[in-house]
């Protein structure tokens, strides 16, 4: 069996460095264990064999001391530590270097629990994963205000905290608390908390500004030594966990249905941790660690993982940053929704004025309303303060003419999806804006090479595609028309990157990538109702796959006339691929938002007008239909070059379209199941199973 160090030789070793600190008020001396890779922030300290082995070697040095009050952990500046060298995870090939992974982690970080002196955790940055964990062995821990984040994102990965953190969590906070920390936050979207909220659940004792962190940490751990501060915690072993566990189980039934096993396991050794002692439930933490490394869903989910974290930073194609022109104000053509949504969004992010324009003054008020309403949500939250609402609000205001874009750089329109009207808006906004200002369309589907045509400077008009909400969705697909020039487009990314979205660029194609390829999805299913498959058949053929909601669901979130409207638009372009549902266009002729009613029960008058087929298909055949259509329109895209890779393609579902990381990419699952042929694998996802 291959040593583990040897797995992990290209490790970047964190080292856990000893010095002794005098503790004021007289409570002694403290030995404090810094944790540094030797690098600054951009490159987070993280454990492998190497950086364990480190910390190991640091307590020794500590454990047999007599002259020692405490110990302490504390993490280089802005971050204390976040989690395993999942490069190395990877390549773990055998289940006992797995196992011995696992035992390493806990031999290591339990004895900060066991010392013969007090242990506490000075979390002063970043402390997600095994970096939680080793502040959840101390005795006690403290917290920056400053802390970015603080999470378990192990579930969003496939696999489970697994030393120490699903059994000293929920005995800590409760298993609620805890269960929100270790699976519902990874299932939303790896959503992490800040400082002050760990504080708030009781992840952390005490609460410290970031300028005097550490020096204050020292003097209130100086005073729980001294008798002077009493830390009280309660005692969750009476709550009812089974029910709490329960209830959790079902909630990611709804949102997985059975297809990734790690959110399963993490429940079960958390309902374990009200009774298991402390070996116990570290070696069963150890032996779910140890069969989630050696399934798919961990590959498929550090192939996932990988594509977010780097080649969303660095999206291929895009033009050098140089070229990129600066933005000082945004004019929005439109005051609907998604328009009033992305105005929040500029005046946040770019910190510039944005004016709304439209030729109604109830619509226009309507939206920049809106706004406003949103900003004061945001200021009751705490997530602005009084003076930057309203500065929020007086960024953003409206006009009943587009000469108020006179002086703006970037004007993007927002109106009905209709390329005669698109085409109007841009003839309208030429006139009036500076011959430097980029032109660009929200368009979900329509030819970003046809709006520009007829224009003085088509070289100006780039695709600018966001997705509903516009505040949450992270992806944003930048379209190059046949004219667009450098300029423009290095614009787009830039301006992308300020509004914290991961933006790909996309080929002027049908529909671009998402729209595309859901359009097609959805079309194999809605056909297989037209032909006699009872609804909830259909609707459910996919659950194995553990997507966000169902067709008919998401069907509902689009609006029938959206998804009729981009389904003739690509009927149009590829006749052969893409049908026209009479059944959809009888429900969009009937006003309905959907099949489904408010409480989500099927609208038996909606499902009525699907009637008339006669040749029904089991949930396994519209399964592999739906699943081999999409298959091969991913490869017709990748022959038609509508991005430059099939990681584009990946990165654009999975951000786009809510694609599971836990199936690490639409063209690696097709792979990985047989349904792909010829295979989509390029070098840089050949680390996923097949």
């Amino acid at each position: 069996m291959t040593d583990i160090r040897e797995i992990f030789r290209d490790e970047v070793v964190t080292r856990a460095t000893v010095r002794d600190v005098e503790l004021p008020y007289g409570a002694g001396t403290m030995a404090l264990i810094t944790l540094d890779n030797g690098f600054d922030h951009t490159k987070p300290s993280t454990f492998g064999p190497g950086g364990l082995t480190s910390l190991k070697e640091a307590l020794d040095t500590v454990a047999g001391r007599t002259d020692l009050a405490a110990v302490g952990v504390v993490g280089k500046p802005f971050i204390f530590a976040v989690g395993a060298d999942l490069k190395g995870a990877a390549l773990i090939a055998e289940r006992e270097q797995a196992l011995q992974i696992g035992r390493l982690g806990h031999d290591v970080f339990r004895r900060l629990g066991e010392l013969d002196v007090p242990s506490f955790a000075f979390v002063n940055g970043a402390a997600m994963g095994g970096g939680l964990e080793v502040a959840l062995h101390c005795t006690y821990r403290t917290i920056s205000s400053g802390v970015p984040a603080v999470a378990l994102p192990e579930c969003f990965l496939g696999l489970v905290p697994g030393w120490g953190g699903t059994q000293l969590l929920p005995r800590l906070i409760g298993p609620a608390a805890a269960i929100k920390l270790i699976v519902e936050n990874p299932l939303a979207q790896n959503r992490t908390i800040k400082g002050p909220d760990a504080f708030a659940l009781g992840v952390a004792d005490a609460m410290f500004e970031p300028a005097d962190f550490l020096e204050e940490s020292l003097r209130w751990a100086a005073r729980v030594l001294r008798g002077e501060v009493t830390v009280s915690r309660a005692d969750h072993t009476g709550v009812d966990w089974s029910t709490t566990v329960a209830d959790a189980r079902a909630l990611v039934d709804l949102k997985l249905r059975g297809a990734s096993p790690a959110p399963y396991r993490a429940l079960d050794l958390v309902e374990l941790a009200r009774t298991a002692s402390r070996d116990e439930g570290f070696d069963a933490e150890d032996r779910a660690l140890a069969d989630l490394l050696m399934g798919d869903e961990l590959r498929a989910g550090l192939y996932s993982f990988d594509l977010v974290q780097r080649r969303a930073k660095k999206p291929a194609g895009a033009p050098d940053a140089s070229h990129a022109r600066k933005v000082t104000k945004v004019g929005v053509v439109g005051a609907g929704l998604m328009a009033s949504q992305m105005a929040l969004l500029f005046a946040r992010r770019l910190e510039v004025p944005v004016v709304l324009t439209d030729l109604d003054r109830e619509r226009l008020d309507k939206g920049v309303g809106y706004v406003h309403a949103e900003v004061d949500k945001l200021l009751a939250k705490g997530r602005v303060s009084a003076d930057q609402a309203n500065r929020l609000k007086a960024l953003v205001t409206g006009s009943l003419t587009k000469d108020a874009f006179s002086d703006a750089d970037f004007v993007i329109e927002a109106v009905f999806e209709d390329m005669k009207v698109k085409k109007k808006v841009f003839a309208e906004v030429e006139e009036v804006v500076s011959a430097e200002c980029v032109l660009a369309t929200n368009t979900s589907s329509l030819s970003v090479t046809e709006m520009a045509a007829g224009l003085r400077h088509p070289e100006r008009v780039v695709g600018f595609h966001f997705f509903n909400p516009v505040a949450v969705m992270p992806l944003l697909e930048i379209v190059r028309g046949t004219e667009t020039d450098d300029a423009a487009l290095a614009t787009a990314f830039a301006v992308g990157r300020s509004l914290r979205k991961s933006s790909v660029l996309v080929k002027d194609a049908p529909a671009f990538v998402v729209n595309r390829l859901l359009t097609r999805f959805m079309g194999e299913v809605i056909g297989a109702v037209d032909e006699g498959t009872p609804l909830e058949v259909a609707d459910h053929a996919l659950d194995g796959l553990g997507l966000p909601m169902t067709p008919f669901a998401l069907l509902q979130l689009v609006g029938p006339a959206v998804a009729l409207h981009v389904a003739e638009t690509l009927h149009e372009a590829f006749p052969s691929r893409y049908g026209v549902s009479e059944n959809l266009a009888r429900l969009v002729a009937a006003g309905k938002p959907g099949v489904y009613a408010p409480d989500f029960s099927l609208d038996p008058e909606a499902v009525a007008l699907f009637s008339g087929g006669t040749s029904p298909s089991t949930a396994q055949e519209v399964r592999l239909r739906a699943l081999r259509a999409l298959a091969e329109e991913v490869r017709v895209m990748l022959d038609e070059g509508v991005v430059s890779a099939p990681q584009d393609i990946d990165l654009c579902m999975i951000l786009g379209a809510g694609w599971p990381f836990h199936l690490g990419g639409v063209t690696p699952y097709l792979d990985r199941t047989g349904v792909a042929e010829p295979r989509f694998l390029s070098p840089g996802v050949a680390s996923v199973p097949a």
